[in-house]
């Protein structure tokens, strides 16, 4: 008879597969690793014998991933299915879910594969029978075997005349051309109007007939990119009357109770195009004589919790969009901008409320020791990467050369210990470079270029990257709750297709061990002086799993990090409000702090990541539209 596993003996032998099974099946609630650890009282190498034994049983499909990195028992979907496309991930790819699903949670992800057949793609609202394979982690591929039905879809597109007739112009790359408006249909819209319309049913000579059902956005720059992407994408745009109201009646937080930094000389560094500040650095050789070598670091961080108070009109406003968006003419911010440009941005000469982090490493990169504050800080000068790098090269301009000495070097001197840690780590290095659009006053595109990725840069990545994971270890030392940023390790089938890719172009990527940053790295090296460089690169990172926030860590893999979260853009991102609220809470850092029932952080997490990856497709769209209407003269 099988022994039960909720009573296990306190020092029994790691539970078989049956085991396992039992436990979860008898359990009430959703289960993780950690509580089938805590059931079966299992030490920390028996721990990472449990996460390999769950991720075979993902694999052979035993168990399924649920929310919150929790599993349960397979329900397996048939090899042949009928699905519906329900839009695409951040890679385009068609995701896709059964159009009949009756077990329990959510629906499987379909992952949907185009093949070579002469059917055209199908779009959001199609149903397709589908023959389906399980890859693992609860997920699918599926194969179109035919066509079931179109969805009565709306279309986005732009509003014209042609020859005195009305015409949408459809902005879905995939469309198969104009379409024909009914005078009598057209909302009164203007040439130029982004619309929404409704395809018509049955067929006629010409073009296929439309009736607009919104005008969405009328007059100069309807048709920008930008605005499409918005559209698209469904990206919130308009703050509510309250928030807004909220935002503007906010004033100077009190210095009273904070530490006082205001005679430090901290910086900020940004790019040229850079709308807000909310990251402030300061570096000094530690004075500690126990430190040889070691480096003493302040980073100050906009305290927007003192503004944004959880469940105000501002917090719902900013958890709604969940992150800014930022597009080469435009940015959508989370915050309304009396808070995102003014209180919370840390402007030259101003006196703003910061939360600060005391970051003390040694001669090689190792973090130390760590405090977290509540501050007021006065912004010594907003600087750019080229000036800094410019500085640190020996031309400095009037700005930087008064700081060369006192603020600019050390800050180098730290950042080169950092360094050290980092290459000590091995994590990922990968050459992705950053498309930049280069746009003329009236909005049109004067030249496509990649951004600069300079040692200024990478100063900066290092110095947020410490602060970051010192949050982490805070947060995780006191048992408060923390939106981790975390980056599973890929699985092994796209390890497998990294494989076949390597090996056609001769980079040999051998079977067996664990994947780790540094593999990836020799492979990098390896194909950085051929001419399938780039091509390498993106298909390393494509293998990679998706980073995301959650509230159970299992690491970061690609900063090779075993714990991570994000603390230093609170007035862009909402999960470092959230860190932020954690830490004041734990530090008793006064008001503002995380509330003593903050909501489910596994939702939260899944809000967040989805907001991040919809803001980072239109961002992406919108880019990818600016361009091809730059070329599209050209070719």
């Amino acid at each position: 008879m099988t022994k039960k596993p909720s009573k296990p003996a306190k020092k029994s032998p790691f539970p078989n597969r049956e085991e396992i099974l039992q436990f979860i099946r008898s359990s009430s609630k959703r289960v993780g690793k950690r509580e089938i650890a805590r059931a079966f009282k299992l030490d920390s190498r028996q721990k990472m014998t449990l996460k390999k034994a769950l991720r075979e049983m993902q694999l052979d499909g035993t168990l399924e991933k649920e929310k919150g990195r929790r599993v349960r028992k397979s329900e397996t979907l048939p090899p042949v299915a009928v699905v519906e496309i329900t839009g695409t991930d951040s890679d385009g790819d068609l995701l896709a879910r059964p159009v009949d699903w009756d077990g329990n949670g959510e629906a499987p992800r379909i992952y949907m594969i185009q093949g070579h057949r002469r059917h055209s793609a199908p779009g959001p609202g199609d149903r397709v029978l589908a023959r389906l394979t399980p890859t693992g982690d609860g997920e699918f591929e599926g194969r179109t075997i035919r066509a079931i039905a179109a969805a009565p879809r709306q279309t986005l597109g732009i509003f014209e005349k042609v020859g005195g007739e009305a015409r949408l112009r459809p902005t879905d790359k995939r469309a198969r051309g104009e379409f024909a408006i009914d005078p009598r249909d057209t909302l009164n819209a203007e040439p130029g109007d982004l619309v929404r319309a409704e395809p018509l049913r049955g067929r006629r000579l010409g073009l296929s007939q439309a009736r607009i059902v919104e005008v969405i956005h009328g007059g100069e720059g309807s048709a920008s990119p930008s605005i499409i992407a918005l559209v698209d994408y469904d990206l919130p745009t308009r703050f509510s009357a309250e928030a807004e109201k909220q935002a503007a009646g906010a004033g100077a937080a009190p210095a009273k109770d904070r530490d006082d930094f205001r005679s430090l000389p901290l910086v900020t560094i940004d790019g040229a195009d850079a709308r807000d500040f909310d990251d402030a650095v300061w570096a000094e050789p530690d004075p500690d004589k126990k430190n040889p070598g070691g480096w003493h670091l302040l980073v100050a961080i906009a305290d927007v919790a003192w503004y944004v108070r959880s469940g105000d009109a501002l917090d719902r406003d900013a958890y709604r969009r969940g992150n800014s968006a930022y597009f080469p003419d435009q940015v959508v911010p989370m915050l309304p901008e009396a808070l995102s440009n003014g209180w919370c941005s840390l402007v030259p000469g101003e006196d703003r409320p910061c939360v600060a982090v005391h970051l003390w490493i040694d001669a090689s990169g190792k973090l130390r020791r760590h405090q977290f504050r509540r501050g007021v800080m006065r912004s010594a000068a907003r600087l750019t990467y080229e000036q800094v790098q410019a500085a640190r090269d020996g031309n400095p301009d009037k700005t930087t050369r008064p700081l060369l000495n006192s603020v600019i070097t050390p800050l180098y001197g730290a950042y080169q210990s950092l360094l050290k840690g980092r290459t000590a780590r091995d994590a990922l290095e990968l050459e992705m470079p950053e498309r930049r659009i280069d746009l003329a006053p009236d909005g049109t595109v004067n030249g496509i270029g990649v951004r600069q990725r300079l040692d200024s840069h990478k100063l900066i990545e290092e110095f947020m990257i410490t602060a970051n994971v010192a949050a982490a270890e805070t947060l995780e030392k006191a048992a408060l709750p923390c939106m981790y940023r975390v980056h599973d390790q890929p699985s092994k089938e796209k390890l497998e297709a990294l494989r076949n890719v390597l090996e056609s172009v001769g980079i040999r990527f051998a079977r067996g061990g664990t994947p780790t940053p540094k593999r990836f790295n020799q492979i990098l090296k390896k194909a950085a002086a051929t001419p399938h460089a780039p091509m390498v690169n993106v298909m390393v990172l494509r293998s990679q799993a998706q980073a995301e926030y959650a509230p159970e860590n299992v690491g970061h893999f690609g900063l090779a990090l075993v714990r991570y979260c994000h603390f230093t853009s609170p007035i862009r991102r909402y999960a470092d409000l959230l860190v932020h609220r954690a830490l004041i809470a734990g530090g008793r850092l006064g008001p503002g702090g995380l509330e003593k029932n903050p909501g489910d952080f596994v939702e939260l997490g899944e809000h967040l990541s989805m907001t991040e990856r919809r803001a980072a497709s239109a961002e992406r769209d919108a880019i990818d539209r600016f361009i091809a209407g730059f070329l599209s003269d050209r070719i």
